[in-house]
This record gives C-alpha cells, structure tokens and sequence, in this order.
C-alpha cells in the first residue's frame, strides 16, 4: 500500500475512535495482530495487507476508492450531513462535549480559537443565548420544515441539557485557551436578535430585551476573564492557578471561526461550516500550514488579557456601547 494512503487511512481512522481509545490497541484487536504490529503499521514501517484494509474501511464505514483518490493537494474532512443532523440543544451539546471529552483526555491540550461573530463555549455560560442561536440556524438560515410556524420564546432547559452545558463549560475552562476577536464581535448576533424583534418572531416581544442584557452580562464576565487571564464559569470564583485564558484583539476582522487543538497524541483543526456545522480534518499538512497561519494572525494582533489595560477597556468599551445601541433599536421596535 503506498504510505500516503495509509497515512491518510490511519488519520480517518484516528478522527473516529475515541480519544480515550488507543490507536494501537485499537489496530491490535480489529486485525488480530499485536499491539507492536499495530504500532509499525502506524509508524508506515510496515504497510497494510488488502485484507487488513478491507477490515478497516468496513469497520469504520471508509470508501476506499475515495480513499485511494486522495491527491497531494486535496484534504480530507470529517461532517454532519444536514440529512443526519439532529437540531435538538440536548444532541448539539452532545457533540460538543464529546470533542472536549477526547481532547480533554490528552496529555497538556490546548486549544487556538479565532471567532468570527460569537464565541461558542463563552456563550454556554447563557443557555438562553445559546437556544436562541440554535433556533435561528435552524428556522431561518436552514430553514428547516418544523421550525416554519415556530415563535421563538423562553423555554426551560431539560435536566439533560443543562447538565450537559455545565459539564462542557467545566471541561472548557481548564484547558488553555488562545482566543482571538476583533472589532464586530457579536455584531452579528445582536442582528439576529433585532431582526427577530422587528419581524415579531418572539412569541414575548419584551423577551429580546432579556436576552440582550445576557449579551451585556455575557460581555462583563468575559471582560473579568481577560482582565485576570482566566477562565471560569459564569458566577463561580475564578481559579488560583490553570485555567489559562489568552485573549488577542484582531484590529481589522476575522475571517472566519478557526479551532486549532493540540496535544501529545493528536493535532487537529475544526472550521465552522454552514453557520454552525463544523468541517474536522487532523490532516498533518493541512493542520501545519492552518497553525502557521494562525501564529501570523496572533502575531499582527494585540494581546489585551492581563496587559494592555487601555485596549482592553477600549474594546469592551465599544462594545458595551454596542450592545446598548441594539438594546435601544429594540426598545424603538416594541413602541410601534
């Protein structure tokens, strides 16, 4: 078998066991070899056999001829088809603690995030927010049939939801973060929610304002985060030590939202995806060339987490004004 398909069959392979999962032990048990046998063949010192292969693409639902089309300028990605996809906040917080669960069982995981818009985990320390974001993929960017004759309203979250949340926010904050904003952060989702105001899609018209003070006290507690270069949950104590939180400010935009995440088994890059999907590749040249990009980025921005007092309070400055901008746009909706 040539090296960079079964380089590229061990990387697919990788991304669906999990993490906790060992991919020796994995190999070792699927192929009936020793776990030694298994590690030469992820080192590409010994190459697959076509029934080793065979095993494999069967057992992990991988198209070989796809696999064996794969050129030196393409790359692989892993995603959830919309055919497959659940909208459910109880499946979407599933799929997220998931991920933190296998990196968080990594050995020194860190994580490199650009955001575009919104900070994701940051956003879970308000479930209202988070449910809101979710319905407005699903009804208006999505479009999805059940979603049609549905008024956004507040709803109390299940038992499982908000256990699941809590623990992702758990995980998140003890894993070292490099965060990187810019100027329209949470432009866009202030937009989202004035647009449902003025389309009268909130079946309380009062409710937008609610959620807009969340927005505010969403802002605040991430400015306490920076100023003291830690993260912790909403509400709660911040830690003495860990829980690491560098946080960039970008002067111009971000183009997109980027997840890089490492450790000392796997690197790997998540991308945002029609609006919320996520696109996940542990590519190593895709992966290399992405961090490079990212550390250029980071470069050419201002670090505003326990230094740069002026321009952190510039940024989150302008962004209280923001927030109250949108606040009173809504409050002139709800006069006619």
């Amino acid at each position: 078998m040539r090296q960079d398909i079964q380089t590229t069959l061990l990387n697919i392979v990788k991304q669906k066991i999990a993490k906790e999962d060992n991919i020796g032990n994995v190999l070792s048990e699927l192929l009936s070899i020793s776990v030694d046998a298994a590690y030469r063949r992820n080192r590409n010192e010994t190459p697959f056999t076509i029934d080793e292969v065979k095993k494999i693409c069967k057992h992990f639902n991988i198209s070989f001829d796809n696999l064996s089309e794969v050129k030196e300028n393409q790359v692989l990605f892993e995603y959830s088809p919309l055919y497959n996809y659940d909208f459910s906040f109880d499946s979407y917080l599933d799929g997220l603690l998931s991920a933190l669960k296998g990196l968080g069982s990594c050995t020194n995981p860190s994580i490199i995030l650009t955001a575009n818009n919104i900070a994701l985990f940051q956003l879970l320390n308000f479930p209202h927010l988070t449910r809101f974001r979710l319905f407005y993929w699903a009804k208006t960017h999505l479009q999805i049939e059940e979603y049609q004759n549905e008024l956004f309203q507040e709803e109390k979250l299940t038992e499982h939801a908000y256990s699941v949340g809590y623990e992702i926010l758990q995980r998140y904050v003890k894993i070292p973060t490099v965060e990187c904003y810019d100027p329209e952060f949470l432009k866009g989702f202030m937009r989202q929610i004035q647009y449902y105001s003025s389309a009268h899609l909130f079946k309380d018209p009062a409710y937008p304002l609610q959620l807009m003070d969340e927005i505010k006290m969403m802002a605040d507690h991430m400015k306490e985060q920076a100023t003291l270069g830690k993260k912790f949950i909403y509400r709660q104590q911040p830690p003495v030590d860990g829980n690491e939180y560098e946080v960039y400010l970008n002067d111009t935009i971000n183009a997109d939202n980027t997840f890089y995440y490492s450790s000392k088994e796997q690197n790997g890059i998540y991308l945002v995806h029609n609006h919320l999907n996520f696109l996940h590749t542990s590519d190593p040249t895709y992966v290399k060339e992405s961090k490079l990009i990212l550390d250029k980025q980071l470069a050419n921005s201002s670090l505003i987490s326990k230094v740069n007092e002026k321009e952190r309070n510039s940024f989150f400055h302008k962004l209280d004004n923001t927030i109250a901008l949108f606040r009173k746009k809504i409050e002139a909706d709800l006069e006619f």
